[in-house]
C-alpha cells in the first residue's frame, strides 16, 4: 500500500481527505497549529494549549465510526454562555491534551477511537503563534498575518519549535507528498518555515504535489493564478525540492457563482495557467474537480482524490 504525506488545514484538507480515505492508500496528515480564531483561539488562550480546531475537523474527515457519534462531536454550542460556539470535538481535544499530556498523544487516541486508517499528527505538541514582519511592522497572529499579508515580507514562529517525533520518518517513508488546498501563507506555508520540515523533505525521493485552490482568499492571495501560488510554494521550499505534480481545476464555473464570490466574498476563481506552471518545473494535471454545495464552491472529494490515486497507480 502506497504512503501519503499530506500537509495542510482547514475545510479543504477535511474535503480531500474525506475522498482519500475511500482509496487504498496509507494517509499521514500533518497540521499546523498556529490558529488562534473563533473557539480554537479562544481555547488556546484561556487553556495555554496549541490550536485543536483543524486538527478535530480532520479527525473527522477521517473517521469510520457511527454517524451519530460524528454528529455529536460536530455539534456546536449555540447558547449563549461560556460554551458558545464551541464545537464538542475542540473542548474533548481539550480535555484530552489534559489526560495524555500533550497534543501528540491526545490526537493518537481520537485516531484509535474514530478508527482512522492512517495517522493525524500535530505539527507541534507546543502552544505557537504565526508572526509576520515587515520592513517596519509585527504582525502576530495567524488571523493578523492573514489580512495584513500583502505588507509581510517573512513569516516565523514566535519561538523555535520541536516538531512532533513521527513526522520525518514519516515523511522519510513517503511515495507521495501534498500540500492540500487551503489558505496558502496559514495552513501550508506554517510547515514549510520549519527547518525540520524542510531538511526531511530535502532528503525524500517522493515526488511532491500541490493540489491547488479553487478561489483566491483576501488578504492573502488577491490576483494569484496557479503559477503563482506555485513559486510561492517553491521560494518557501529552498533550493533543492520543487513541486513536481499540480492538480488544477480546468471545469467551468458559472458566472454566476463566480461573480457572487468576488461581490460577497471578493475571491475569485483561481486561473490555472498552463504555461507559466510548467515554466515553473511542475507537470500540471488538469480536471473538472469542483462541485457546487449550497451555493459555495467546493473541491469534489471522490475526483480530487482519484487523481491523486491515478498519479501514484501511474508511477508504480
Amino acid at each position: 500500500m502506497k504512503n501519503i504525506v499530506v500537509f495542510g488545514g482547514g475545510t479543504g484538507l477535511s474535503c480531500l481527505l474525506s475522498g482519500l480515505k475511500l482509496f487504498p492508500v496509507r494517509v499521514t496528515c500533518v497540521i499546523a497549529v498556529s490558529d488562534n480564531g473563533s473557539s480554537s483561539g479562544v481555547l488556546k488562550d484561556e487553556l495555554d494549549i496549541p490550536a485543536v480546531g483543524d486538527i478535530g475537523k480532520v479527525l473527522l474527515s477521517m473517521a469510520n465510526t457511527d454517524e451519530d457519534f460524528i454528529e455529536l462531536l460536530s455539534y456546536r454550542f449555540s447558547k449563549s454562555g461560556s460554551l458558545y460556539n464551541h464545537p464538542v470535538r475542540n473542548i474533548m481535544m481539550a480535555a484530552l491534551i489534559d489526560l495524555k499530556g500533550n497534543l501528540a498523544e491526545a490526537t493518537k487516541y481520537m485516531c484509535r477511537l474514530l478508527n482512522i486508517n492512517g495517522n493525524v499528527l500535530p505539527l507541534t505538541s507546543e502552544k505557537v503563534d504565526l508572526v509576520g514582519r515587515s520592513g517596519k511592522e509585527t504582525f502576530y497572529g495567524e488571523e493578523a498575518v492573514s489580512s495584513n499579508m500583502h505588507h509581510i515580507r517573512k513569516l516565523s514562529y514566535d519561538h523555535d519549535i520541536r516538531i512532533c517525533s513521527d513526522i520525518t520518518s514519516a515523511i522519510a517513508e513517503a511515495d507521495l507528498i501534498v500540500f492540500s488546498p487551503g489558505s496558502l501563507f496559514t495552513s501550508i506555508i506554517p510547515h514549510l518555515i520549519v527547518e525540520d520540515v524542510r531538511n526531511a523533505l530535502d532528503r525524500s525521493p517522493a515526488p511532491i504535489m500541490y493540489i491547488s485552490n479553487l478561489v483566491t482568499q483576501p488578504g492573502e492571495t488577491e490576483g494569484f493564478k496557479v503559477s503563482d501560488h506555485v513559486r510561492t510554494l517553491n521560494r518557501y521550499l529552498g533550493k533543492k525540492r520543487k513541486v513536481d505534480i499540480v492538480v488544477a481545476n480546468k471545469g467551468s464555473i458559472s458566472a454566476e457563482v463566480a461573480g457572487h464570490y468576488l461581490e460577497l466574498e471578493n475571491k475569485s476563481i483561481v486561473e490555472a495557467d498552463e504555461d507559466a506552471i510548467r515554466k515553473e518545473g511542475a507537470r500540471l494535471i488538469p480536471d473538472d474537480i469542483f462541485t457546487i454545495t449550497d451555493g459555495k464552491i467546493r473541491h469534489d472529494a471522490l475526483k480530487t482524490a482519484y487523481r491523486i490515486f491515478s498519479y501514484l497507480m501511474e508511477q508504480t
